[in-house]
């Protein structure tokens, strides 16, 4: 989905005696350390910070600093490194609508945590990568607000629209609807980098959780071979599992002990289990 499809958010401040918070929740499941492995490219942002300024450190990600940025990698590709537990509600739109209005191609990448705010942001990618063990989480505006009863209901009126937009926002990018989207939000739902992708919040799994992905597939695919040659052979099902179970343990072993190739143990695994499903057809076809 192109982000220029889009809903447009509104653009507003919060009225006096107001301001958009982050979740104690997600500020308490986020690990800070994340940081991409390899050393960033030239055209990438990164949002390793509380969303809206931080009044302790002096830091946190702007709209302003977000703004700056693009206009110094000018026209072209970009991508946006995520890893935030949220923040300020109306910053988040903010930077939201600047990626969204970009001139090139945006690429969200969730290597830890988009919470609230920043899964707002992670949402505005023309394509939404996000890691096996990467997280979401939306739930509803969640603020700080002084006043008498009369106060309080006007601040809930007034947010009111800002929760509906960004209903509106994961909606359009899900295809699930509005209210659907609202009752994930009114109970503070996390999504799994997996489930993510099966409710359409991100489009596929960081680059090498591709791969791992394609060999873990893989080696599901030689065992249930394996054991439908087995039990074809007449071997009850209990001692075909054991049997395999037995054997993908000795092939853990065994690439635990190869120094020399760490790496290419899940590929070694899943070739030795799609020969070891052949033979086992072939015995079976001489049984």
């Amino acid at each position: 989905m192109s982000i220029k499809s889009l809903p447009v958010v509104p653009e507003a401040r919060p009225c006096a005696g107001i301001s958009s918070q982050i979740s104690p929740r997600a500020l308490a499941s986020w690990d800070s350390s994340i940081r991409a492995a390899s050393a960033e490219e030239d055209r990438t942002i990164s949002i390793y910070d509380v969303i809206g300024y931080d009044y302790w450190t002096g830091e946190g990600v702007t709209a302003k600093r977000i703004a700056s940025a693009l206009r110094g990698l000018g026209k072209g590709p970009v991508t946006v490194n995520v890893n935030s537990p949220g923040g300020d509600m109306f910053e988040g739109l903010a930077i939201y609508n600047l990626l969204r209005e970009h001139d090139g191609e945006v690429t969200i990448k969730v290597l830890g945590l988009a919470a609230s705010a920043a899964s707002i942001i992670a949402m505005a990618g023309d394509t939404v990568q996000i890691a096996r063990a990467g997280f979401l989480m939306i739930h509803n505006a969640w603020i700080y607000a002084a006043g008498n009863r009369n106060d309080l209901r006007e601040f809930a009126d007034y947010l009111e629209p800002f929760d509906a937009a960004m209903a509106d926002i994961y909606a359009a990018r899900t295809g699930d609807s509005n209210k659907a989207i609202q009752k994930l939000m009114d109970s503070e739902t996390w999504i799994g980098g997996s489930d993510a992708i099966e409710r359409g919040f991100a489009d596929e799994l960081l680059p090498s959780d591709q791969v791992a992905h394609a060999q873990a597939r893989a080696q599901a695919v030689a065992v249930r071979r394996i054991e439908s040659a087995l039990r074809a052979s007449g071997m009850p099902r209990s001692e075909a599992q054991k049997l395999i179970s037995e054997f993908k343990s000795g092939l853990s072993d065994s690439a635990g002990n190869d120094e020399s190739d760490s790496t290419g143990s899940g590929a070694r695994k899943a070739s030795a289990l799609r020969e070891t499903a052949e033979l086992a057809a072939s015995l079976t076809c001489i049984l």
